[in-house]
């Protein structure tokens, strides 16, 4: 329950900030990809001057899947963007901080990696902690039509996580207690619907 107050929270100053932008356009958007994996998302976007814009964005995932599946996660990252011609238009690069909580296994990702991130074996494991990092990014907008525009964004960056891993992926008690992990991974990838004010 704490952990929804404070996403609430959250979500509700960056609403009452980019209303005070006078003057400035406003964006609201959803992620596709996330929306894909019945994650909970939303993202703002305000402009802070000619070719500068901050978008903050959230998601979260409070669902257990059949099977034992788990997914669940919650996630903040606010990005301070440069536009390369206007705002809400064309080509951005980005910077990103990110946090937040997560509690996944039980997933048969095979033998995916990516970087020295392994993610084999979260089929016969969970775990639970947090996560922080840092990235930089890049995106385009396409415009199409007055108020709604198309998003694409990929990013990369360092990433810090401590957790508990559980063995099994069902069990209750520790396997280890506060592990913890330094690495390079994609910190972004976003296909966004964006409706501009």
């Amino acid at each position: 329950m704490k952990i929804k107050t404070v996403f609430a929270a959250a979500l509700l100053l960056l609403v009452f900030f980019a209303n005070d932008a006078k003057g400035q356009k406003v964006a609201v958007k959803s992620n596709l990809l996330y929306d894909a994996t019945a994650t909970v998302n939303l993202g703002v976007e305000f402009g802070l001057g000619e070719k500068w814009t901050l978008d903050v964005s959230g998601n979260y995932n409070p669902f257990r899947f059949h099977g034992g599946h788990r997914w669940k996660h919650w996630m903040v990252q606010p990005e301070l963007r440069y536009w390369t011609c206007d705002r809400f238009a064309g080509n951005f690069f980005a910077v990103h901080v990110l946090g937040g909580m997560y509690d996944v296994g039980n997933i048969d990702f095979l033998k995916f990696k990516i970087l020295n991130a392994n993610f084999k074996n979260m089929k016969n494991k969970r775990y639970e902690g947090w996560t922080a990092g840092v990235g930089v990014g890049w995106g385009h907008d396409w415009i199409l039509s007055k108020h709604l525009n198309l998003e694409f964004e990929v990013a990369a960056g360092y990433m810090y996580a401590r957790h508990d891993k559980y063995l099994p992926y069902n069990a209750h008690t520790p396997y280890i207690k506060d592990a913890d992990r330094h690495f390079f991974a994609p910190t972004k990838l976003a296909l966004s619907l964006v409706y501009v004010f």
